[in-house]
């Protein structure tokens, strides 16, 4: 590890050292997520959550030539005002490094940076996936593939809604990847409790997917776990609400040519401003309670251990 271009804040590495739980959190929610400053203000909520719930966050980024595993309180401000800032997948996490760049961690690049931390478990909003007309674009996220290599429990309001759920979790399939919905069978969809799909897998209990977690490294098993929880009732755009919004906000970005690592934050805008700001409402109180379950599983691991 210690040839690994790692910063560690000091909160992180004692945790990890005394085995003590960690959760793993993404920025590219801060840089491309949401508006400033409700960014910075759900960053400091979202680690709050993670700290109520007996885990140490850890939210990650690239600075200076570092991944930084943990963030002080003037680092995520300075991030949630910063300009230019990278969208670090699998693919561009190496060059922004090796270049000294500014760059925000997507699910893809957070499970990686987690894995090599020794971080078990990350907390996001959604994941990426298969984007809608992908048989003409080829348009499927890293995070997929990810998830298929990388042994992080990765715990999210499912995938964005934007995209082609059903497809999305034909992928996860074929990638071998566990899709366990909490507390339900059906597949979440972002800001709305229900898909329409059913959730391959079901778990009611943090300590089921914490056991999970574990004994696939003793059986081997590449990849990580994809635990759907479902947004608190009381916050969610119904399924109804939401799907014409959503395919007003996609028509717009087909006749502008909006395309690849542009397309979802358009989109989230675009929605955000249709739905006169409900829909970040709905993912700020998805992301905290992401932030709550993903501290449980921690915690379940860290005692399993």
């Amino acid at each position: 590890m210690t040839d690994l271009p790692l910063a560690f804040a000091p909160e992180i590495r004692a945790a990890l050292d005394t085995g003590r739980p960690v959760v793993a959190l993404e920025s590219t929610i801060i840089t491309h997520g949401m508006p400033f400053p409700q960014n910075l203000e759900t960053a400091r909520r979202v680690e709050a959550e993670v700290r109520a719930a007996g885990a140490t966050p850890a939210t990650i980024a690239v600075m200076g030539g570092r991944i930084h595993i943990g963030l002080t309180d003037a680092e995520l401000e300075a991030l949630a005002q910063a300009t230019g800032v990278m969208k670090l997948s699998r693919a561009d996490l190496a060059f922004c490094l090796a270049t000294g760049g500014i760059g925000a961690t997507t699910v893809a690049a957070t499970m990686i940076c987690a894995h090599l931390a020794g971080i078990a478990v990350f907390a996001t909003g959604g994941i990426g996936g298969v984007h809608r007309g992908a048989g003409e674009s080829f348009d499927i996220s890293a995070d997929l593939t990810e998830l298929g290599l990388t042994p992080v429990t990765v715990v999210a309001a499912g995938a964005k809604a934007i995209l082609d759920l059903n497809k999305t979790l034909e992928v996860l399939e074929t990638h071998g990847v566990p899709v366990i919905a909490f507390g339900q069978d059906e597949f979440p969809a972002f800001w709305s409790r229900s898909s329409g799909l059913r959730a391959p897998l079901r778990a009611d209990s943090a300590s089921e997917i914490a056991r999970a977690h574990l004994l696939r490294a003793r059986l081997g098993l590449a990849g990580g776990q994809l635990v759907a929880n479902p947004i608190p009732a009381e916050a969610e755009i119904p399924r109804a609400a939401i799907g014409p919004v959503i395919e007003a906000a996609l028509a717009e970005a087909a006749a502008q040519g909006i395309a690849a690592k542009a397309v979802t934050p358009f989109l989230l805008a675009r929605i955000f401003e249709l739905t006169e700001g409900r829909s970040l409402a709905a993912n700020i109180a998805l992301v905290l309670n992401n932030a709550r379950l993903g501290a449980a599983i921690a915690c379940e691991i860290a005692a399993l251990r």
